[in-house]
């Protein structure tokens, strides 16, 4: 098993370049199961995550390959498939979205029940009122959901849950309603980035969608979609974590092809705390920061505050001038950081939804362990801040979501190395040249 070793309190310095958005690619594979005729999909990272979509999709009957250009080619052959098996679901929970889909245009689904991260409960009864307000059949039997429909049809849907709109919910349901007989209106709708990409990609293929982008979407269902040429969007998660890894190093990271209006929150943040911004048209810009003043942050729905960067925040929350607050609205538990950040030197202490933070001078490093996806971007990020060396484990999380980590962290001047952790460690980064 793999593990990060980094030599911290190096400034970042330099450019990096955004990848793809994972979150925007997995919906959008899972779409092409709606569609007659290849779809090419471009701009898709390569990441863990991704293939294991991928392996879904060729047992649901799709030829699914990758150019050497880094184009996806996908094409559906066979419509009988309806199995996607726990071996695979269980291992992300984004493989879920492949529920809508498959109800939407086979009239049937066998899903396992989701696996991924573990940042808390994240329950799918929203996924399920929607199938069946649309006329289907839903049952969880040994471990899947079972949806069968002859027909769906158009219904008023309200999608909220206990903690706002739901991101995959709404991807799944608007992927079953674009084939369904009459008009689908959802109503708080999740209006992430990813979500209007997905949207934008199901009305280039020929649905019929009006309102992406807000919390209402009304679909008018069509009776086939054609395959299409697409480009995912930049990854909002994957360039403000570079941003934060700038700023917690005191370095000056400039983050290209990403999308600034995606990151508004992020960008109003990071003013608020002290470090200096500069946003082009498709860059961002971090300066040197003298301090970090402190904040109160609380993640939010989309435009709000994203929870996937609440984690990277908290690790430079750690060393502002004062007491910090941080307050989880998406997901209450996911808080698995805390711990591993406090092993550093932080000092944050966590109650219920809430964590209380007392800025310390430094961070030092330490031996640590990752526990999901973004966790192990803030130990990164922290770790890069920190005095001294500090060994992350478990960082095949990292992978799921980061496409080339290690080697975008080099070019900006990081002391990392990926190693074996049952081998002796040996030379630090720089002996990668």
């Amino acid at each position: 098993m793999d593990k990060f070793v980094i030599d911290g309190a190096r400034p970042l310095a330099g450019e990096v370049h955004c990848s793809g958005s994972k979150n925007s690619a997995l919906p959008i594979l899972a779409a092409a199961l709606l569609c007659d005729g290849e779809s090419v999909i471009s701009g898709v990272p390569r990441l863990r995550d991704v293939d294991s979509l991928l392996a879904i999709l060729r047992e649901l009957g799709m030829s699914a390959e990758r150019r050497a250009d880094g184009d996806i080619l996908l094409k559906v052959e066979d419509l009988e498939p309806v199995t996607a098996r726990y071996e695979l679901v269980s291992t992300m929970r984004a493989s879920f979205c492949v529920l809508g889909p498959l109800v939407g245009r086979r009239r049937r689904a066998r899903v396992s029940l989701p696996g991924g991260c573990v940042i808390g409960v994240r329950p799918v009864d929203l996924h399920i009122r929607g199938l069946r307000a649309l006329g289907a059949e839903v049952r969880v039997e040994n471990g899947y959901v079972v949806a069968e429909a002859p027909r769906l049809r158009g219904a008023k849907i309200f999608l909220s849950g206990q903690f706002g709109p739901t991101v995959t919910g709404t991807a799944n349901i608007l992927m079953a309603a674009v084939l369904a007989d009459g008009r689908t209106i959802i109503e708080n709708a999740a209006c992430e980035p990813e979500v209007q990409d997905l949207g934008n990609f199901l009305a280039a293929a020929g649905a019929r969608i009006a309102g992406i982008g807000t919390h209402r979407l009304v679909i008018d269902g069509v009776k086939s979609l054609r395959g299409v040429t697409w480009r995912v969007i930049p990854d909002r998660i994957e360039a403000g974590t570079f941003l934060l890894a700038g700023a917690i190093t005191r370095g000056a990271v400039t983050v290209r092809d990403c999308e600034p209006d995606h990151l508004s929150a992020l960008l109003a943040a990071l003013t608020e705390i002290g470090v200096p911004t500069e946003v082009g048209a498709d860059f961002i810009r971090t300066g040197p920061a003298d301090g970090f003043r402190p904040y109160h942050l609380t993640t939010l729905p989309y435009p709000g505050f994203p929870t996937d960067l609440q984690a990277q925040m908290m690790a430079l929350l750690a060393l502002a001038d004062g007491i910090c607050a941080v307050t989880e609205r998406i997901y209450p538990d996911r808080f698995m950081h805390v711990a591993e950040l406090n092993r550093m030197g932080a000092d944050i202490r966590k109650e219920g939804a809430n964590a209380l933070i007392h800025g310390v001078e430094h961070l030092s490093g330490a031996p640590v362990m990752a526990s999901d996806l973004r966790a192990s971007a803030a130990l990164v990020n922290a770790a890069l801040a920190a005095r001294g060396r500090t060994e992350i484990g478990r960082v095949y999380h990292i992978d799921r979501g980061y496409e080339k980590i290690v080697e975008k962290l080099l070019g900006l001047g990081a002391a990392i190395e990926r190693v074996d952790d049952k081998k002796l460690v040996g030379a630090t980064a720089d002996s990668e040249g």
